[in-house]
């Protein structure tokens, strides 16, 4: 089995889901080709099992005509079974070619359908994505739903000395892209509500500054801990006491299932994917989105309610066993790159 994939994101969520599953498919014996962006900190993780090429795709660069062209001739010399991109504008990269099924991988709500004039199949990783491109956007060809699975390996904890944090003291977690929609700024201002708890963020972005700022301007700096970009964030999570992602748009949340894997119990806003996989009270507690005092009160259960909080642990560790393991699917995408086009 060939794969070729094509891939123009950066780094956050969809980008570990990515090295999941390149580094999966690589444990069924598939050859793959990677199409990616120059110096991504992730390449580092797929480099073993793959094959790279780098390219600055965009407008302004001679790769936005030299690569459609260079992956032509790749395609028509190795005939790979699948040609496979990642969210909408990777797609243009899928060339016509009629020997291999064609598919784009959608991990967010598109706008219209554009991109995919060359594509078989939309593969959406949950069904409130599949239901918008058929009933609102119109896409007559194939879907299929197959979302996405996290390494459910338990690590051991950082130890909290290593970040600056009192042993004792409830420590609230969360991570991803400093973007406005990720809602820092609502855990920071949550947090600042429940006197004694710290708060680690993972990641970086354009609010940085910002999110800092706030902590500041609150009086909670010496609570909070922005811990950049991490290699790997699974001892962070099996280190903190509660797992939030407070996310206004959230079409899946990786991060809910990397810490259901370390057996947190988390906190979320009812966006669109946990919506879809959470069950209130059964594998986590769920909270309108933009609700600052929501999200305090929920903390604060946690942190005050041992039994709960080990019950919705517990109820998140099976959910991602159960529906978000690795073999179910890597399964499914095996089937969908051995379908004829």
């Amino acid at each position: 089995m060939k794969v070729m994939h094509y891939h123009l994101g950066k780094d956050g969520g969809a980008e570990k889901f990515f090295v999941h599953l390149v580094n999966g498919l690589a444990r069924r014996g598939v050859e793959q080709t990677c199409v990616i962006r120059p110096k991504r900190l992730w390449k580092k993780d797929i480099e073993p099992v793959a094959r790279i090429i780098e390219s600055n795709f965009r407008n302004a660069h001679p790769d936005r005509i030299l690569l459609p062209m260079r992956i032509g001739r790749i395609v028509r010399r190795e005939k790979p079974d699948a040609l496979f991109s990642w969210a909408t504008r990777a797609s243009r990269l899928i060339p016509a070619y009629e020997g291999a099924i064609k598919i784009s991988r959608l991990g967010d709500y598109p706008t219209n359908l554009s991109y995919f004039k060359n594509t078989d199949v939309l593969v959406c990783n949950t069904p409130g994505i599949a239901e918008h491109v058929r009933e609102t956007l119109g896409w007559d060809r194939g879907v299929e739903v197959i979302s996405n699975f996290t390494d459910v390996t338990a690590v051991a904890p950082i130890t909290r000395a290593s970040v600056d944090t009192p042993e004792g003291v409830p420590v609230v977690m969360s991570m991803g892209r400093f973007v406005s929609r990720k809602e820092f700024a609502l855990l920071i201002a949550a947090v600042a509500k429940l006197p004694g708890a710290y708060l680690w963020l993972a990641g970086d972005g354009e609010e940085r500054e910002n999110l800092e700022r706030m902590a500041a301007n609150l009086g909670i700096s010496e609570r909070v801990r922005f811990l950049g970009w991490l290699q790997d964030t699974r001892p962070y999570v099996a280190a903190c006491d509660i797992f939030v992602m407070p996310s206004s748009h959230e079409p899946l949340g990786n991060v809910v299932l990397e810490a259901w894997a370390q057996k947190r119990p988390v906190v979320s806003s009812r966006s669109e994917g946990p919506s879809w996989f959470m069950r209130h009270g059964e594998n986590g507690l769920l909270v309108d989105i933009g609700d600052t005092d929501g999200f305090s009160t929920a903390i604060e259960t946690l942190i005050n309610d041992e039994a709960l909080a080990s019950k919705v642990a517990a109820g998140g560790h099976q959910t991602v066993l159960g529906q978000f393991s690795e073999d179910a699917i890597v399964d499914a995408y095996m089937a969908l790159f051995a379908r004829k086009p």
